[in-house]
């Protein structure tokens, strides 16, 4: 079984994914939290494992690796920049039965990540493929609605249920 590892460059794609571009002028933080969630529900339900990348260069003594809803993410250290730790990465993670993706859309990255033997994945096609995930995910709670709740009256006839309907009304 190949394991597939999906590195995220997260500020590249807040800018290219149109509903966090638009967060993150209101809030960076807001699109952040918002591109963890999405990247965590993708990882949890595609089973690809998920290393996000946030550039912290012009953030002194920041840096650093954080699991947040099971999610891997890493922050880079001062006058490090995502490109250098996205490739470290890369570089860690790369060997046998391990398939590296990069999502970025910076064409520079891009190129140096492929020489490196990962595969390259635009932010848009990421972006459908979350979208893919989250209409999966929905088709699978719909294909199961008695697993959506799970009520003490769900369970009754409709004659009991009549009887405490009646009992309720004091009748």
């Amino acid at each position: 079984m190949i394991q597939e590892i999906l590195i995220v460059d997260g500020y590249n794609i807040i800018g290219a994914w149109p509903e966090l571009q638009k967060l993150k002028d209101i809030s960076l933080e807001e699109a952040r939290d918002r591109l963890i969630q999405q990247l965590a529900e993708y990882q949890s339900f595609s089973g690809t494992k998920v290393l996000l990348v946030f550039d912290a260069y012009y953030v002194p003594g920041l840096g650093g690796k954080y699991v947040q809803n099971k999610l891997r993410i890493y922050y880079t250290k001062e006058k490090e920049t995502a490109d250098e730790l996205i490739e470290r990465l890369v570089t860690e993670n790369i060997g046998r039965r391990k398939q590296i993706y990069v999502a970025t859309s910076d064409m520079t990255e891009q190129h140096v990540i492929f020489g490196k033997g990962a595969f390259r994945v635009p932010a848009g096609e990421l972006l459908v493929k979350v979208g893919q995930v989250k209409r999966d995910i929905q088709h699978k709670i719909e294909e199961k609605p008695e697993s959506r709740r799970n009520t003490f009256d769900s369970k009754l006839s409709g004659e009991v249920k009549g009887l405490f309907e009646k009992w309720r009304r004091g009748q």
